[in-house]
């Protein structure tokens, strides 16, 4: 009994957000498939000045889209878009490459949706994106902010080089089209409900019949890039780790008192060793923890390691098909210097 009982409690704490990410990937869909993403390229290949200012309007970008559609959205189908304007303007690739998963984790801690891990601390709190927001606002934007001045640094070599003129054909025009509409409606969604999830795949799933129904997106291939097999194993993972947390065989007791420097350290950390899906439930199945430090660390702390998160992978797999070669030690070279920066400003933020 007691064992079916914890088996409920880990299941009920993960499936609402893997519902969730599920849907907002699948209005991703819809939006690259409605040209939104190419209309967004061909305004960032138009921002007048050098390399540093198309970095930085391409990285609020990255942030807008982490916010609104998720963080696993806006790799998939940023990072190709990022890739591209560089080619176009004739940069260094590598800033705007590295810079798309590193300001799409620092950025999803602006609402639930924003980032999985958010919905699997939370579960059971009953909360509203509105509430969420204004919670973690200042830490979110800490952590936004310390993520891009790092990025500048790093590659300001690679920046001080002189970018070609914009474009100057103009810019691609956006649809209002099942693309838009879906997320500006998931957004409200998020922000207005407690329990966003089957209301937001059902949103998708509406969208995507009409969009289908219009010949305009074959559904099989839609549903072939929502990634189900990876998503199931970290689902599978998460509920395993959910159970052992429940029933005492993982203590975490120690972790009760600590400060929220030593939670968010701890979560970050855990990221790197199992991924910030599975640690997300591990660590929040007992509670008594500091959930704006538990988050801090476990959305900024896959900067330090490709492991760190599924947007990680997602991302390698992007940029793979897009042409570019993503170093796994060179991610961490970057990473071992923004991600304690962003997570000491948010915390620092978050108790102001």
């Amino acid at each position: 009994m007691l064992a079916a009982a914890h088996v409920r409690a880990a299941l009920g704490q993960s499936w609402p957000p893997f519902v969730l990410v599920a849907g907002l990937l699948l209005l991703g869909q819809l939006a690259g498939r409605d040209g939104l993403f190419d209309a967004a390229a061909s305004r960032l290949v138009r921002v007048p000045g050098e390399a540093v200012a198309t970095l930085l309007a391409c990285l609020a970008l990255v942030a807008l889209v982490t916010a609104l559609l998720n963080l696993d959205t806006a790799v998939v189908f940023l990072t190709p878009v990022l890739l591209g304007v560089a080619e176009r303007r004739r940069l260094d690739p590598s800033p705007f490459l590295y810079g798309a998963i590193f300001m799409a984790n620092a950025s999803s801690l602006f609402l639930p949706g924003s980032n999985l891990t958010n919905l699997l601390v939370l579960a059971g709190a009953h909360r509203s994106g509105g509430s969420f927001l204004t919670t973690m606002l200042p830490a979110a934007g800490a952590a936004v902010l310390a993520t891009a001045v790092g990025l500048l640094l790093i590659h300001r070599r690679a920046l001080a080089a002189h970018a070609a003129p914009p474009a100057l054909e103009p810019p691609q025009p956006i649809r209002v089209g099942p693309g838009l509409i879906g997320a500006v409606l998931a957004a409200a969604l998020i922000v207005a409900l407690q329990d966003p999830a089957l209301p937001v795949l059902g949103l998708a799933v509406v969208l995507l019949a009409w969009s289908a129904a219009r010949g305009r997106l074959d559904p099989r291939r839609a549903l072939a890039a929502l990634g189900a097999p990876t998503l199931l194993v970290l689902f599978a993972l998460s509920v395993a780790l959910g159970v052992l947390a429940r029933s005492g065989a993982v203590s975490l007791g120690w972790l009760h008192d600590a400060g929220a420097p030593a939670t968010a350290g701890v979560a970050a950390l855990s990221t790197v060793l199992i991924n910030n899906l599975p640690s997300a439930v591990l660590l929040s199945s007992t509670g008594h923890l500091q959930a704006q430090a538990l988050l801090i660390g476990l959305n900024v702390g896959p900067n330090l390691a490709v492991t760190g998160s599924l947007a990680v992978l997602l991302w390698w797999r992007a940029a793979r098909a897009a042409g570019a070669t993503p170093s796994a030690l060179t991610y961490s070279k970057q990473g071992l210097l923004l991600a304690p920066v962003a997570i000491a400003l948010a915390l620092l933020a978050s108790s102001a």
